[in-house]
């Protein structure tokens, strides 16, 4: 792979000790100032289009966790005001800091590993977003939820491990837990996951008639995804199920219309239209 491929998979920074480790020599990276790369600081080489949390991390000699790593694990939401760096060091400011670090980070990308990015979250941020992350974990990343349990032990660990204990990760997409979260906070009772004869699985079936889906980011492109929805929500109709759908921008920046909508159809439940 030449050297200015393997800066951009690298998120457009790395530092010239990863780029020797790689393999690399010492006149390839005399050449990156030539190919378009500079260099903000000794030892550090950058290209324009380079992730800024990315940089900002190998500027302070730390790794992106909490919710600023939360994007390159699959979790995708809006990036906090200030980024959450995990660095062993007391230097710098600007950025969150998180002390404790304990497994190994990314191997190409300046990240914390994923059991870490859940650990801070839980220990971080409020619900759902620390629900959500420790849930791609989970059920992204394979990470027991066992293992994370073992290393909540100090006596502040509490709240992390309540949030941790209350976990459902039968949620097939991050956003849903987020769902869940605005349900329970409007006091709406729903179950998660309902298998529906002739319909299929569905994310959310709420007064045994209201279905509640939240599509995921990619648009469905494919002709037979587009079959595929039409046939589930025609089913759903035939068979009396009323059916809303939601994006993850509506839970997340415009959830009072998701509140609203939801309960102006239970109001005028359909239940007796039911076959």
């Amino acid at each position: 792979m030449d050297i200015l491929e393997y800066l951009q998979e690298c998120g457009g920074v790395a530092r010239s000790g990863q780029l020797l480790d790689a393999g690399f020599r010492r006149r390839d990276l005399l050449r990156l100032t030539g190919l378009g790369a500079a260099q903000p600081r000794r030892g550090i080489f950058v290209l324009p289009e380079c992730d800024k949390a990315l940089l900002t991390a190998v500027l302070n000699n730390s790794r992106l966790t909490c919710a600023s790593a939360a994007r390159h694990y699959g979790w995708l939401r809006a990036a906090p005001p200030q980024p959450h760096l995990a660095c062993a060091h007391g230097h710098g400011s600007g950025f969150i800091r998180h002390r404790t670090v304990r497994f190994p980070g990314h191997a190409s990308l300046p990240l914390a590993a994923v059991e870490d990015v859940a650990l801070h979250a839980l220990g971080c941020l409020p619900s759902p977003a620390s629900a959500a992350l420790a849930t791609s974990a989970i059920r992204l990343h394979g990470v027991p939820r066992e293992l994370l349990a073992s290393q909540l032990q100090a006596d502040r660990s509490g709240s992390a491990l309540r949030v941790l204990r209350e976990l459902d990760v039968r949620a097939e997409s991050i956003v849903e837990v987020d769902a869940q979260h605005l349900f329970r906070a409007h006091g709406i009772a729903h179950d998660t996951q309902v298998f529906l004869p002739g319909i299929g699985r569905v994310d959310f079936l709420l007064n045994g008639f209201l279905i509640v889906e939240i599509d995921g980011f990619a648009f469905h492109s494919k002709r037979t995804d587009m079959l595929r929805d039409r046939r589930r929500n025609n089913a759903a109709a035939v068979s009396g199920y009323a059916v809303l759908r939601f994006m993850p921008e509506h839970i997340w920046f415009d959830p009072a219309s998701v509140i609203r909508d939801i309960r102006t159809i239970l109001a005028g439940d359909r239940r007796s239209l039911r076959r």
